[in-house]
């Protein structure tokens, strides 16, 4: 199923692409992959090392003739996303990612592709391997664990790096140039019940809700997408009178719109409960019907594996909390135009067994309205006696229009393709903000190929756009401003 992303061009771009995407690479579980990495280096003759947190470094001289040009980070994160579909037979521990080409786009089979940031992996290990593309002197950072807490870039410490320009390749529309990013930090709820015993005459419902595009809790917040932990929410909550919570769980990554979300309920007036199930349903699918086409959301009795539930007293402060915690925009940037300032993404919630969790993500480019956004849901969440914990922050990344590298950047792309970039800032958590705070001189500039439907199994990468990006990517390097 590989070969014919290997046989697509730039082929050294793609056939790096396909060897990264056989190694398992999950985020904090990036063992295999740091020694691929190594191994990689090590059998190319350039220095090879991990620093304390165990990103990876490879260092390349400078080509003949490039020596008086400023030195140069190529950055790109080693961890992807692992999302697959409900009846998508999968390991992400043990099993490389399988891929297929329809049309112009490069796809995985029902799982998430790697694309993010792969590309940029495979991009730069082109270039350390090439023989023939001119370039300064290289720090290649291939950096662990960015999409679950940034880790590497927290860890990375200052003085190891020599180069003074960073080009990031984490951006995830070919005619964008990134100047800023947001920062973010975790938000957790948690609260402890006594589970009670359900009424004798009681039987056993499952609701699912499926189906949902997903995607990126950042790049997509503003779309508008379904949230199945809100939806299943607003289910609970609509037949909450005729049922009691046994358990729920939604969701799987902080920085993924969840797709999916089940529950157990122990149903006391069935026809009551199937008549107010069907009413919010209906209500639910018409308002996303434009947008979530494949939305699935059903019912079913099933034999009752517990008689243990919410009591109505704390089944009514946990639904409320969740129905009053914020999802989705919380603010649009007044400064630039059209960009999500700040958001939330409910993006896990667990009850069971006496223990409820919600577990959120928030963004923003601004500090204190990262901060308004966290008081906010502490508070509603407080209200209903929850305890509330953050942790993850990390900072936003503040645009610099007089960098000389975006100059660079912003002349040659007019210059290949007849029009101007589209220089902006993004609502998503690049390293480039935390990088920043330990080299604070770095001039620092983030781009790279479309892919769409990151972080879900609808992820998928540009074919022509990768080749756009290669021929960038190649002009960049040697435009490099001189020392």
């Amino acid at each position: 199923m590989n070969e014919a992303i290997r046989n697509l061009e730039p082929k050294a771009l793609w056939n790096n692409f396909a060897d990264l995407n056989a190694v398992p690479r999950g985020s904090k579980k990036e063992e295999r992959v740091i020694e691929f990495m190594k191994d990689f280096g090590t059998k190319l003759g350039l220095e090879t090392f991990e620093d304390d947190v165990r990103n990876v470094i490879i260092r390349k001289p400078a080509t003949p003739g490039m020596e008086n040009r400023k030195g140069i980070v190529l950055q790109s994160h080693l961890d992807m996303v692992h999302q697959k579909n409900n009846d998508t037979d999968f390991d992400f521990d043990t099993q490389g990612i399988e891929m297929y080409v329809d049309g112009d786009w490069v796809r995985a089979n029902g799982t998430t592709l790697g694309a993010d940031n792969g590309l940029g992996v495979a991009t730069i290990m082109a270039i350390l391997e090439s023989n023939s593309i001119a370039h300064p002197a290289i720090d290649a950072l291939f950096t662990i664990d960015e999409e679950t807490g940034m880790t590497g870039a927290i860890g990375l410490k200052g003085g190891i790096l020599k180069g003074e320009i960073l080009l990031n390749l984490d951006t995830e529309e070919d005619d964008e140039i990134g100047v800023g990013c947001a920062g973010g930090v975790d938000v957790t709820a948690t609260k402890t019940y006594v589970p009670v015993e359900a009424s004798t005459n009681a039987v056993s419902y499952k609701i699912s809700v499926k189906g949902l595009r997903g995607g990126h809790s950042g790049m997509e917040i503003h779309l508008g997408l379904g949230n199945a932990n809100k939806m299943m929410n607003r289910i609970l909550f609509e037949t909450r009178d005729t049922m009691n919570v046994a358990s729920v769980l939604g969701g799987s990554l902080r920085n993924a719109i969840p797709r999916e979300s089940n529950s157990m309920v122990l149903v006391t007036d069935e026809n009551k409960f199937l008549s107010g199930f069907e009413k919010i349903k209906n209500e639910i699918v018409t308002e996303y019907q434009h947008i979530e086409k494949d939305i699935s959301i059903t019912t079913e009795k099933i034999e009752i594996v517990t008689t243990k539930v919410m009591s109505s007293e704390d089944q009514e402060e946990f639904l409320k909390a969740v129905f009053g915690a914020h999802n989705g925009v919380f603010r649009m940037s007044p400064a630039i135009e059209d960009l999500v300032e700040t958001s939330n993404n409910i993006a896990k919630i667990l009850v069971l067994e006496g223990t409820i969790r919600v577990e959120c993500l928030t963004r923003s480019s601004v500090e204190s309205s990262k901060k308004n956004m966290v008081n906010t849901l502490t508070s509603v969440f407080e209200l209903a006696g929850f305890s509330v914990q953050t942790s993850g922050d990390y900072p936003g990344w503040a645009p610099n229009m007089d960098s000389a590298i975006l100059k660079v950047l912003d002349g040659l792309y007019e210059k290949m393709n007849g029009k101007k970039a589209n220089v902006a800032a993004c609502h998503a958590g690049l390293e480039c903000g935390i990088l920043g705070t330990h080299y604070p001189g770095m001039d620092m500039i983030s781009f790279g190929p479309t892919i769409k439907g990151a972080h879900s199994p609808d992820e998928r990468a540009s074919i022509s756009s990768t080749q756009k990006f290669w021929k960038f990517v190649l002009e960049i390097l040697k435009e490099i401003p001189l020392k």
